[in-house]
């Protein structure tokens, strides 16, 4: 698609970028020809920007449907500092100030109005709207609307109206996650006609996944702060009892932090969640009435002290991590016990929630106890296949656990499954099965006298919680099954009974353990330390006095690549991501003098290329899988990216990634066969600034180059020796 320079030039103008995220400039496009559009972009994929260009490229104003007071704020304050004419409606203005933004929405004044579906609904404003010249209306957090979303607001449900008031308007609905039966409910509710859909990936390369068995969550929560003293980021714990007590047990070891959960008074929320975003309280302890809405861009790490509930909050909870794109960690403290606690909260919801609610339950415990890839089992989860199947990225691929022969435990389970269903005509669930394993003597136990099974106490190597762990890995193996009942029960598959039977070796994973070292990954910016806590404490000089958060300023990318590059004049500093000519003006000068000043001090420090972060681990040589074989044998044969795509029925930027795959594995591929030699030589440059785990810094200063070609040479340059 061929890229039109006035976009290009308002992208740089305003916000500081020289190239469009992946889908962005589709969705604009889309939505500047009149176009509905639905697009799923996961956090910190650049939703906004899909209404915000559009709102700059052409006269009149542009109507965001928001559901929280502190988002339109946020977004607001962050347009304002980039010379953007925009402003919100809400209950938090007083009177004197809301007329005052009324008029001024009268006389033309604003490019972009932020609302709450209740206010854009009074009669008045309905009445207002029609008179301002309404070129585009976007539903943000559209999931809102559908009873099948996870955050589902019965208000959403009066924008229907919108489109009868507004038939020749484009609208455009946004979201974050959502399933396919969630996004067919917001195009029937929001009656979208035939809309563009686009649907990004859900990958979030710079995150790292790792989950680790709770053995005493406050010390290991604290040993990770103490190792991370200057990162902030979100403890999401399942009760607002634990988001207080834990809170104050941190402050109390001298780190600052504050709870959040819905029943604490609005204005004492309200002040702990801006504290948070100013960077004046590091780390917050919330339940999942913290999240949407929250544009903090430098959260480093989300730990989640108590199992979550499923698998789409879990992504969207740690999906508020590295917004900004440089590496996060999100940490999963598991224990079983807290699988139980959550069955005996299902076992209270109405009988027609039950059954959904453990099928979730038993995905989330899944993901936290399976050996392979964790970002290949949340792709999996969205339906979105990942290209490897080490990501290189996650404690299981940084440290694959050990195994060891479980066929006598596998045996010793499953044959006291079958046990028990022998001696009577019902059948029973995984704890019972432990108890009997275990010999216990429960209530149940002797009440139907399993004590008297020749499987009875013959599991004593292990402990109760080890058994639990094997009878679920059997589960997941296919080796038994558990019924989605009421009261779930486990039973023999016909896999199982082959395996029983035959006696064959079965190899089962060591439960999860403690947590590793932390290890850095894709999208670091090595830097000047020095200088970057320097222009950190500039920046909130500067937010203070404004009275907004930190990363209204500068984001932290920004501020490592001018502690990387050292920028000494106008024209080098707006060069700097993020860096649009609002900010140039109002920021530029106090950014340089700090810099000047540093250099007078310190001498520059010199970045190899070896200084960035690698990328992250690969599969290792000989191990391709066999998708990317296949892609290896149709490249050697001489076929192009485009007639590889097509035969395989993906896109051209997947075949990229086989072949980068491959080229990590340590095959060899001729780059000349996908880039010019100039192409290349810019590549090399483009890295050597912005390092080897900077993908998105070194796509930026390459607009005309993809980021398939990119990633394909990289994978070249850092192709292991052989």
């Amino acid at each position: 698609m061929s890229r039109s320079p006035d976009l290009l030039a308002l992208l740089k103008q305003y916000f500081g970028y020289a190239t469009f995220r992946p889908l962005q400039e589709e969705i604009i496009r889309d939505a500047l020809v009149g176009r509905d559009v639905l697009a799923l972009l996961p956090t910190g994929g650049g939703k906004s920007l899909c209404f915000q260009l559009p709102a700059l490229a052409r006269d009149g104003l542009t109507v965001v449907v928001s559901p929280l007071i502190a988002l339109m704020k946020d977004q607001v304050d962050a347009l304002q500092a980039s010379g953007v004419p925009a402003t919100f409606l809400n209950s938090s203005l007083a009177a004197d100030e809301s007329r005052a933004r009324l008029r001024g929405l009268h006389n033309g004044e604003f490019r972009l109005l932020y609302a709450a579906p209740e206010r854009l609904m009074l009669s008045g404003m309905l009445a207002d709207l029609q008179c301002w010249g309404v070129n585009l209306i976007a539903i943000d957090e559209a999931h809102c609307i559908s009873e099948w979303g996870h955050d589902f607001r019965p208000e959403y449900r009066q924008l229907a109206q919108l489109r009868e008031l507004f038939p020749q308007v484009p609208f455009m609905a946004l979201t974050a996650t959502a399933t396919e039966r969630v996004r067919e409910d917001i195009v029937k509710q929001l009656k979208l006609r035939e809309p563009a859909r686009y649907v990004a990936s859900f990958n979030r390369p710079n995150l790292t996944y790792r989950v680790s068995a709770k053995t005493g969550a406050y010390g290991q929560v604290l040993d990770f702060l103490r190792a991370h003293p200057r990162d902030s980021g979100i403890i999401y714990c399942q009760a607002r009892k634990t988001t207080e007590s834990l809170a104050e047990k941190l402050r109390a070891d001298g780190i600052k932090a504050a709870p959040y959960h819905a029943e604490i008074a609005k204005d004492e929320r309200s002040g702990n969640q801006e504290a948070f975003l100013r960077d004046e309280v590091r780390v917050i302890c919330a339940t999942i009435a913290f999240g949407m809405g929250i544009n903090k861009p430098n959260v480093r790490f989300v730990i989640h002290y108590d199992l979550p509930k499923n698998i789409e909050g879990y992504y969207q909870e740690t999906g508020r991590a590295g917004r900004d794109g440089l590496p996060s960690e999100c940490v999963l403290l598991f224990s079983p016990g807290d699988v139980q606690k959550y069955l005996g909260f299902i076992s209270e919801k109405p009988p027609s929630e039950q059954v959904i609610a453990r099928e979730q339950l038993s995905q989330m415990v899944h993901y936290a106890e399976c050996s392979g890839c964790r970002r290949v089992e949340l792709l999996a989860y969205f339906g979105e296949e990942s290209a490897g199947e080490n990501c290189g990225a996650c404690d299981n691929c940084l440290t694959p656990r050990a195994t060891f022969d479980g066929t006598v435990a596998a045996q010793k389970f499953m044959s006291c499954v079958f046990r028990i269903r022998q001696a009577g005509s019902f059948g029973v669930g995984l704890n019972h099965i432990v108890e009997v394993l275990t010999g216990a003597q429960s209530e149940r136990v002797l009440k139907w006298g399993h004590e008297k099974l020749t499987t009875y106490n013959i599991g004593r190597e292990h402990t109760r919680s080890e058994w639990a762990a094997i009878g679920r890995e059997l589960i997941r193996l296919g080796y038994l099954r558990q019924t989605t009942d009421k009261f779930p029960v486990v039973e023999l598959t016909n896999e199982g009974r082959a395996i029983l039977t035959a006696r064959t070796k079965v190899t089962l994973t060591k439960p999860v353990a403690a947590p590793d070292k932390v290890v850095s990954h894709v999208g670091e910016i090595t830097c000047d330390e020095l200088l970057f806590e320097k222009l950190r404490r500039l920046r909130k000089e500067l937010a203070d006095a404004r009275a907004v958060p930190s990363y209204i300023i500068f984001s932290d990318v920004s501020l490592r690549q001018m502690a990387r590059l050292y920028p000494q004049t106008e024209a080098e500093f707006s060069r700097i991501s993020g860096v649009g000519a609002s900010k140039l003006r109002d920021f530029g000068a106090q950014f340089l003098e700090e810099i000047a000043a540093h250099l007078r001090a310190n001498p520059k420090q010199i970045f190899a290329d070896t200084s960035f972060t690698q990328k992250p681990s690969t599969p290792p040589r000989g191990k391709l899988t066999e998708t990317v074989v296949a892609t290896l044998h149709y490249w050697r044969s001489g076929r192009t990216i485009e007639d590889i795509a097509r035969l395989r029925d993906v896109k051209p930027t997947t075949i990229y990634g086989h072949l980068a795959d491959a080229a990590d594995a340590g095959e060899a591929i001729d780059l000349d066969q996908v880039m010019t030699a100039d192409q290349q030589t810019r590549a090399a440059k483009a890295f050597y600034q912005f390092g080897w785990g900077n993908l998105t810094g070194v796509k930026e200063s390459l607009p005309d180059l993809d980021y398939g070609p990119l990633r394909l040479f990289r994978a070249v340059k850092q192709r292991r020796p052989s």
